[in-house]
């Protein structure tokens, strides 16, 4: 069997546009951090600037010659995005612990039904508002109103893990939580984002299909915090190169496994990363492993992860910031109002309250997948594609800056949840 190859030509091009991400991110990334704000938004704002918002719009035939070199170099470089996603995830997933017990089952709860189903009920009385700006090319109001919903309530998994990462604070009781009831809300979210594949290209939805859907991935949370519990872990220290080549395997194959069944690459990954913790447990050895890894893929394929997010908006055709700054208000506020109201059910301090609030808020990587499938499958256009991920930066930004706020104020606060 002969592999076909890009010629030399095409992968120069290829090397020089990986270059230019990495670099931009890089720079913009380091911006952010030098005024406290979260380094992710960095390096999308980099991928910005040299995409259709900047450097496309003023030197048009350098930047093509770059980024569309040949025929398939878009395709190429979505692999390098897709494997930023996967090793993100896959490191949050090991990273996590996912825990949910008499301790904080309540706190889950509340968290899950004021992040999720509250803002997305409060959502309904919008749609009217934006539909006629925001509808796709197949025009069905029922996929839109779903993809609108959870637009609004949808929380990131890899941009907090990210923000997390970089204050330190992985792990602790607040972090957990967050991901523990983020994991559960982008998984069901998921569901509604596959129903409203489903209508839009067909018309019509099976329910034993979505039955499914929903059974299999519902399943995988509960059979995943069962194999964490009860494993028994390698005690035997293993070999550096069969720890890495044996999670490599099993996170592609799984990630290639549970595509069949409707399940995302993204949560297959943090799935992956949480039982890879399982297996080979988290001692000082392990640990040192992982934060080689952690080092490689947070200075090159993540950078080029968001700034390839970044390269593809156009803030200057195709949109109108007074609808944007209406639609923020909307969803940042349905967010932040329906997780207080749960919040007051449950003995927990103001400021810790406010951190919940704000954080759930932060829509970062779903909310940019729930943009590209959706503006792909022709459910929404290019302004709200725009406005989706305008939405997630600005949130993440928000929810960055309070959170490092709060740390400064009390260094403790993120492991207490508590009156």
């Amino acid at each position: 069997m002969k592999l076909e190859t890009l010629s030399e030509t095409a992968i120069i091009a290829t090397f020089l546009a990986l270059a230019i991400l990495l670099f931009s991110a890089f720079i913009f990334g380091n911006l952010l951090e030098k005024i406290k704000g979260p380094r992710v938004v960095g390096e999308i704002m980099g991928g910005m600037v040299v995409g259709g918002s900047c450097l496309f719009l003023i030197f048009p035939d350098f930047m093509k010659s770059i980024f569309f070199a040949y025929p398939e170099e878009g395709q190429v470089l979505n692999i390098f995005y897709q494997l930023g996603l996967i090793f993100l995830m896959f490191l949050s997933g090991y990273n996590t612990d996912i825990k949910v017990d008499k301790s904080n089952i309540k706190t889950i709860g509340l968290v899950f039904f004021g992040a999720t189903v509250l803002p997305m009920l409060g959502a309904i009385p919008f749609l009217g508002m934006f539909q006629d700006y925001f509808i796709g090319s197949v025009n069905n109001e029922v996929a839109f109103a779903l993809v609108f919903c959870i637009g609004v309530a949808i929380t990131s998994i890899p941009v907090i893990s990210k923000i997390f990462f970089d204050m330190g604070v992985m792990n602790t009781k607040f972090s957990n939580t967050i991901l523990t009831v983020s994991t559960i809300q982008d998984l069901i979210l998921w569901i509604l984002l596959n129903m409203a594949i489903r209508i839009s290209t067909t018309g019509s939805i099976k329910l034993s299909e979505m039955l499914m859907v929903v059974f299999i991935t519902l399943g995988l949370f509960v059979v995943i915090t069962l194999i964490a519990k009860n494993v028994k872990r390698i005690k035997k220290e293993v070999d550096t190169k069969i720890f890495y080549t044996t999670s490599f395997i099993i996170l592609l194959l799984i990630c290639a496994l549970l595509s069949k069944v409707g399940i995302n690459i993204m949560y297959s990954s943090f799935l992956v990363g949480y039982v890879v913790k399982a297996v080979f447990g988290t001692t000082k050895v392990v640990k040192t492993k992982v934060s080689y890894l952690e080092s490689f893929v947070f200075s090159f394929f993540v950078p080029i992860y968001f700034a390839l997010v970044g390269i593809q908006l156009n803030v200057i055709h195709d949109f109108s910031l007074f609808r944007f700054i209406i639609f923020f208000i909307v969803a940042f506020g349905l967010e932040f109002v329906g997780t207080w109201i749960m919040l007051l059910f449950s003995k927990l301090r103001t400021r810790v309250k406010l951190n919940f609030c704000i954080t759930m808020n932060a829509r970062g990587g779903p909310g940019i997948v729930l943009a590209t499938v959706a503006y792909a499958n022709n459910i929404i256009n290019l302004e709200f594609f725009t406005v989706l991920i305008l939405t997630t930066m600005l949130s993440s930004m928000i929810a960055g800056y309070f959170l490092r706020f709060q740390q400064n104020k009390d260094k403790n606060i993120f492991n207490e949840l508590s009156e």
